[in-house]
């Protein structure tokens, strides 16, 4: 392997050490032994259920491509997952609010080990099957665990600053550490032992039945609408409701949707994009090296949540200009850089300025999540939370398939690009936010002055007595 990977894996690797063993007491917030013992229980679940995700996504291209299907078809493919995603999305968000977040979480581990089973077959309706059945769990994992965690949070009585603890560690480790294991393995499995690139995907089954296992045997069931007699259209619009009637809520999805849109696509472009020219990648490694800047993403949104000084509407816009300006490395690099037209060898130089500014890209996502879910936690009304989450995903999956069906028809660097101006629109869109969010809170203050006043005035008055 190139000493070019391991120069920026390693250089990466010192960076998040760096900043881990440097955290003072203000970087840390002090929680109870009742918190940490819950807090890591679902650490573990988490964790075991993005091994099974992550351990899919280096090798998802890699063997539709194994089975001889072209762009075109495996574009056709990733679409089907997207698609399902978007039509049956809201329709388990509701469920999971309605029969229970415990049940979706449990339907996730059963939906996706079915998904993963379908990878054995090289037939293009199996595969099919699969990918519904992937956007069906993924609608899940995006949505039911973090709706199952906020409502145990609350319920148990635990303060609020400690969520931004668990979001941040959830992150951490589970798009981090557990995102970088699994690339290596999963490079260790295809690569090293040679058994093919359907190896990740049955390792993605066992670690998705021990998470089920976990959550079978110590979580406790939680719903969103107290109301039994809610049916699913009424839930739907509750939710429609709440974002019409609640700018910050249609912003937040809006962000969400763009940011999520460009990071999908970015997925489905990474591999072409590194490799026009039939180089051989590593795509084990570099997925660990992707997830390694995640990880930096992470550690730098733990010390930022933890402050309250830092407005999380505030920084979060700059992380959406550093992550546009990310995305248009491929376009100034094909106008700088001249093509090689040998197929075949080593990645090439373009290539690797195209890796650093990937890495940039990841470390964006990396500050994303968890500070996302802190807004998320903050503007979305506990009742329909899953719903209102899987809402957000339509204009994403939207978007996502657009992109996907017409991935022939434009090239790369015009898709990188599109993904560029989303992520600066999302810029704006989170400005508007933070401006309508210090408006709400200026108006909260002063009303709370005045009504303070007011009883400080009410009991100067002396007693009439007549």
């Amino acid at each position: 392997m190139e000493t070019f990977y391991f120069l920026v894996f390693g250089g990466l690797a010192a960076v998040v050490a760096a900043l881990e063993l440097s955290k003072t007491s203000k970087d840390r917030v002090n929680t109870s032994t009742p918190f940490n013992s819950f807090k890591n229980n679902y650490l573990i679940v988490y964790s075991l259920m993005m091994a099974g995700d992550w351990l899919q996504g280096p090798y998802v291209y890699y063997l539709y491509s194994s089975y001889g299907f072209d762009k075109g078809e495996i574009g056709q493919l990733f679409i089907a997952g997207f698609g399902s995603s978007m039509l049956f999305g809201t329709i388990v968000g509701s469920l999971a609010d309605k029969q229970g977040r415990k049940r979706a979480c449990v339907t996730y581990c059963i939906t996706y080990i079915l998904s993963c089973i379908t990878k054995h077959s090289p037939e293009y309706k199996v595969l099919m099957l699969g990918r519904i059945l992937g956007g069906i769990a993924t609608s899940l994992l995006f949505s039911a665990f973090e709706s199952w965690l906020v409502a145990e949070h609350f319920k148990r009585g635990f303060d609020q600053q400690w969520l931004s603890v668990t979001f941040s560690n959830a992150i951490f480790l589970g798009n981090g550490l557990v995102a970088i294991l699994s690339g290596l393995f999963g490079n260790l499995l295809v690569d090293n032992l040679n058994l093919g690139p359907v190896a990740p995907f049955d390792a993605a089954a066992c670690f998705l039945a021990i998470g089920m296992a976990i959550i079978l045997s110590s979580w406790t069931e939680n719903y969103g609408d107290p109301s039994e007699n809610k049916d699913l259209l009424s839930q739907f619009k509750g939710a429609a409701i709440a974002i019409a009637s609640d700018e910050k809520i249609a912003l937040l999805g809006a962000i969400q949707s763009l940011f999520e849109g460009s990071m999908y696509t970015f997925v489905f472009l990474w591999t072409p994009a590194l490799s026009p020219n039939d180089e051989e990648i590593p795509h084990g490694f570099i997925f660990a090296t992707f997830m390694l800047a995640s990880m930096l993403g992470s550690s730098i949104a733990a010390r930022l949540l933890c402050r309250s000084s830092i407005k999380v509407e505030g920084y979060m816009q700059i992380v959406f200009v550093i992550s546009s300006a990310s995305l248009l490395l491929p376009i100034v690099t094909n106008f700088l850089v001249a093509p090689s037209g040998v197929k075949g060898g080593g990645i090439s130089f373009s290539g690797s300025i195209q890796v650093i500014g990937f890495c940039v890209f990841e470390a964006c996502v990396g500050i994303f999540w968890p500070s996302i879910m802190k807004m998320r936690s903050q503007y979305i009304p506990e009742e329909a939370r899953s719903t209102i989450m899987n809402f957000f995903r339509i204009p994403l999956n939207i978007f996502v398939c657009v992109v996907l069906y017409n991935v022939n028809a434009f090239p790369i660097t015009v898709m990188f690009g599109m993904c560029s101006i989303f992520l600066f629109v999302a810029t704006l869109l989170q400005r508007r936010l933070m401006v309508i969010a210090d408006s709400h809170k200026t108006r909260s203050l002063d009303w709370t002055a005045t009504a303070t006043k007011d009883m400080e005035d009410a009991e100067e008055e002396p007693l009439n007595v007549g």
